[in-house]
């Protein structure tokens, strides 16, 4: 069964933020937690119980994201990037918010991504 794509407004988005914000806090804490752990072993386990517990940590917060309609797209776990999608000026984009930004100014096309990000037009937030 195919799911049905959530398109966010720029307003909708920009309410979504705090709850978007705690989780990717949680997202980037986790990691760092799991970098560490990973760094003070000798050999890497995946099977490890401890490795394996911050994997379904990390794995459980970037649903939550799913579930609200957005993406996690940081696999370096750095950033904190998240992407909206949107409709904007009648084509599909992605807004694009970055955990040291205060707010959901940019969007970019499915194609171009981070690199491409441009300001979300004034407009589109009415």
């Amino acid at each position: 069964m195919e799911t049905q794509v959530k398109y966010f407004t720029p307003g909708e988005a920009k309410r979504t933020l705090p709850l978007v914000k705690t989780i990717v806090t949680d997202i980037l804490a986790e990691a760092k937690e799991f970098r560490l752990l990973i760094e003070s072993k000798e050999q890497v386990d995946t099977s490890d119980p401890e490795i394996k517990d911050r994997l379904q940590r990390i794995d459980a917060y970037i649903q939550e994201l799913s579930e609200i309609g957005c993406y996690y797209k940081d696999w370096n776990f750095t950033l904190g990037l998240v992407d909206f999608p949107a409709i904007i000026n009648g084509k599909e984009v992605f807004l694009c918010w970055r955990s040291d930004e205060e707010s959901i100014m940019y969007y970019h096309d499915l194609e171009s991504g981070y690199a491409g990000r441009k300001l979300i037009p004034e407009e589109s937030f009415y």
